[in-house]
């Protein structure tokens, strides 16, 4: 079950790849993911020092959380991956260009997960070139829900 698409992504990025992480949280981003109240926008995924982090992902903090906590919304939060993903994913973003993008954020077994995206940016024609499929995609669906009529 889906949380939390990262649209901009898709449209900036050709994703080769798919690898689903689960994230280190704190109690209160756990609420806080539950009811909604996070952004992927801006997010981006780096490796460092062997391990992935996800950094700039917006969560805020509810108003109901408790008064020792003091939460930090944009905290960098560490992705829990296997040592062969880790490892296949050090080897393509320092040799051949890729970049990490967080896709979507969803609940496997009860759990958060992230799903990262191995990708490669699209230059500016490739993006209209993306929006025209869609406008296409958009004036086909009018046209058989029009016919059906």
């Amino acid at each position: 079950m889906s949380i939390i698409d990262n649209k901009k992504a898709f449209f900036d990025y050709f994703i080769e790849e798919r690898f689903e992480a689960g994230l280190v949280l704190q109690g209160w981003e756990v609420k806080s993911i539950r009811a909604g109240r996070v952004q992927l926008k801006e997010a981006y995924v780096i490796v460092r020092n062997g391990e992935v982090y996800l950094f700039g992902c917006h969560i805020s903090a509810l108003t109901s959380t408790s008064t020792h906590v003091h939460p930090e919304t944009t905290r960098t939060r560490k992705l829990l991956l296997n040592a062969a993903e880790i490892s296949k994913l050090i080897g393509k973003v320092e040799r051949s260009g890729y970049t990490l993008v967080p896709l979507n954020l969803h609940y496997s077994k009860g759990r958060v997960k992230c799903d990262i995206g191995l990708a490669k940016g699209k230059k500016q024609h490739d993006k209209r070139e993306t929006e025209k499929q869609r406008d296409t995609q958009r004036e086909i669906q009018t046209a058989m829900k029009q016919h059906r009529r």
